[in-house]
């Protein structure tokens, strides 16, 4: 028999530094859910994007045990690196403020594939593109 779901939780936690801070640990706490064993197991699967923004979707199970999935970090994070800002323009889409080549935003795209909500990796490009374009950096050829 399957295991009944009372819930969900969607965090967007950096990876490898999960802790009982918030705002994991209030998140996790009004579920019911073993705050340090949720972190353990966190930080250990997302060494490879260790100081990245990683988010999760946390299932929670009617008997306190939980599951999660790890998605990749958000384009905005990858288009931010490629383009070496610290963040998107005040005014998109007046003032640029940076530009990524069409080859980075192909890289970014094959990262993100899994993620995104596209057949192939053309429709991945458009969409890298546009997330590139509404945070003030162009793309160039």
């Amino acid at each position: 028999m399957a295991k009944e779901i009372t819930g969900y939780v969607k965090l967007q936690i950096k990876g490898g530094q999960a802790n009982p801070a918030p705002p994991v640990g209030p998140a996790l706490g009004q579920r019911g859910i073993n705050i340090m064993e949720f972190c353990k197991a966190f930080n250990e699967k997302t060494k490879s994007f260790m100081g990245k923004p990683v988010p999760v979707l946390i299932t929670v199970y009617k008997d306190k045990k939980f599951d999660f999935v790890i998605k990749s970090p958000p384009a905005s994070h990858f288009i931010k690196e490629a383009a070496k800002l610290k963040g998107g323009s005040n005014e998109p889409g007046r003032i640029i403020v940076g530009s990524i080549t069409m080859k980075q935003a192909e890289k970014i795209a094959q990262e993100k594939m899994k993620d995104l909500n596209a057949h192939d990796i053309k429709e991945a490009v458009k969409i890298i593109c546009g997330s590139a374009r509404s945070m003030g950096i162009e793309v160039k050829e």
